[in-house]
């Protein structure tokens, strides 16, 4: 059973999407759409505890051997990271009903959760297999369903936002292909852990480093690894909340993957960071932390200010690999799972405001915390593990950071994941305040507080940032573990 879980991972989803398409209107979509991710994030957590006390699982696909057939691996690298991108989904089907009913017309609902399911089969394609080639495949799947995802927003700039990812999203395809298809030129196989063994042979070939340097770039481009992270903060402010929370929480995190796996598990390290890569990466992070903090500073949108904190944190995480050491690493993997948390739950509150209001602008929010008094506190609490307070999530990504940093002697890199924290301070300050020091707009309008079913997976998010801030076995136990692999594989 447990070889055949990585494949039922992508085939479940990938079979439900379409027969979720052609159910009638109503919540019967919304109900196999649920039991489909609670299905699947059991599954993932079964195949990450099999994995920590195992090892490696491997799965042939249509019984052909790698390197000729399709191979599935999965280690401690990718078993965590499709836990994240199921569990989350679990975690946001439960919300999706009252706020897919409220955006979305009646008559498009099927489709959107068709499309979800297959952006699911997409995510989880990619953190299953040991192919190259197939992971350009399944970043395609979920790329699509994602562009018709944020199309169906209510305002009209949806249709702008989808349509300028689906440009930068087909150019970060086509540099990642194009990278993949010299690899091939010059090794024959596609299969990870084959091109692993055989690329140290043609290293001194300028076609491998242009290959490497075209899938780096493809990655960034999908990753919105500044300066190439354009279609972010309009797809995320224009699309219907429940796709703002669920691309947030895992599209980046599955790209940040695809980018470890290729640094350190196809190209061994002594090959990708002999190159200005370092550099480059530290570069990126440092200017993302900077810039992205800076723009959120000045956001009237709640959910365009987060959407460019996001900028920000995949810089964080951006930094820990141009550390490009074990602490590095770790703190990358870690702030993989820990974003994933709180911004899941930031941006599930703003759902909630929207559906009570209908818009989540600054102005429209001044005295709203009083009347609704728990989402505005899972606001406080997923800020103050944005900004990294202890006791926190955040607070764990940011020490073993830090650490890193420290460890490279790169102080630079810490003043700036301090002043950045300073900004994070300033920006979820502009939220507090205007929910509690600012006089209510209209002195006669009473806004009440959202139903359980959107309060209850926030909280789950928002207590989970909590719970992790004080426990961190598990995902400081399962980064090192997947660091031991990606170290290995690197040397």
């Amino acid at each position: 059973m447990e070889s055949h879980i990585s494949l039922l991972l992508v085939v479940i989803p990938l079979i439900a999407a379409p027969i979720v398409a052609v159910l009638p209107r109503g919540r019967l979509p919304w109900a196999v759409a649920l039991v489909v991710t609670l299905l699947c994030a059991v599954l993932a957590g079964m195949q990450l505890w099999a994995v920590l006390h195992d090892g490696v699982i491997s799965y042939d696909l249509g019984g052909w051997a790698p390197p000729w057939g399709i191979e599935y691996r999965i280690d401690a690298v990718n078993a965590f990271v499709a836990l994240i991108v199921a569990s989350i989904a679990a975690i946001t089907l439960p919300y999706a009903l009252l706020s897919v009913e409220k955006e979305i017309p009646e008559h498009q609902i099927p489709l959107f959760y068709s499309a979800i399911l297959l952006c699911l089969a997409g995510l989880l394609g990619i953190t299953q297999t040991g192919d190259i080639f197939n992971v350009f495949v399944f970043l395609e799947i979920s790329s699509l369903s994602s562009y018709a995802l944020i199309s169906l927003g209510k305002n009209r700039q949806a249709l702008t936002s989808a349509y300028q990812y689906l440009v930068m999203g087909t150019i970060g395809a086509t540099f990642y292909l194009i990278g993949v298809g010299l690899i091939y030129s010059q090794t024959g196989t596609l299969n990870m852990q084959d091109l692993a063994t055989l690329l140290p042979e043609v290293f001194h070939l300028k076609t491998v480093s242009t290959g490497f340097a075209f899938i780096i770039i493809g990655i960034a481009l999908k990753l919105a690894l500044f300066p190439l992270h354009l279609w972010l903060p309009n797809a995320y402010t224009y699309a219907p909340s429940v796709v703002t929370v669920f691309l947030a929480a895992t599209a980046t995190k599955v790209a940040l993957y695809v980018m470890l796996r290729i640094l350190f598990i196809v190209f061994p390290g002594s090959f990708s960071f002999a190159a200005p890569t370092e550099e480059l990466f530290i570069i990126a992070g440092i200017t993302s932390i900077i810039i992205a903090s800076i723009y959120a500073i000045y956001q009237e949108d709640v959910k365009r200010l987060l959407a460019y904190s996001s900028v920000a944190q995949i810089g964080y995480m951006a930094l820990g690999i141009g550390f490009s050491s074990a602490m590095g690493v770790t703190a990358t993997l870690i702030h993989l799972f820990n974003h994933a948390l709180m911004k899941g739950a930031l941006f599930m509150a703003v759902g909630a405001i929207i559906y009570r209001i209908g818009i989540c602008r600054m102005g429209d929010i001044h005295g709203l915390g009083k009347q609704m008094p728990w989402t505005f506190a899972a606001i406080i609490i997923g800020g103050l593990s944005l900004i990294g307070v202890p006791g926190t999530a955040g607070f764990i990504s940011k020490w073993y950071l830090v650490s890193a940093a420290l460890d490279k002697e790169a102080w630079i890199s810490i003043a700036v994941i301090l002043v950045g924290s300073l900004f994070a301070v300033i920006y979820v300050g502009k939220i507090i305040e205007a929910l509690y020091f600012k006089p209510v707009t209209d002195s006669g309008k009473l806004v009440k507080e959202v139903p359980l079913l959107l309060l209850l997976p926030t909280w789950v998010l928002v207590l989970a940032n909590i719970y992790f801030g004080l426990n961190t076995e598990l995902t400081v136990g399962v980064a090192e573990r997947a660091v031991a692999i990606l170290r290995i594989m690197s040397i």
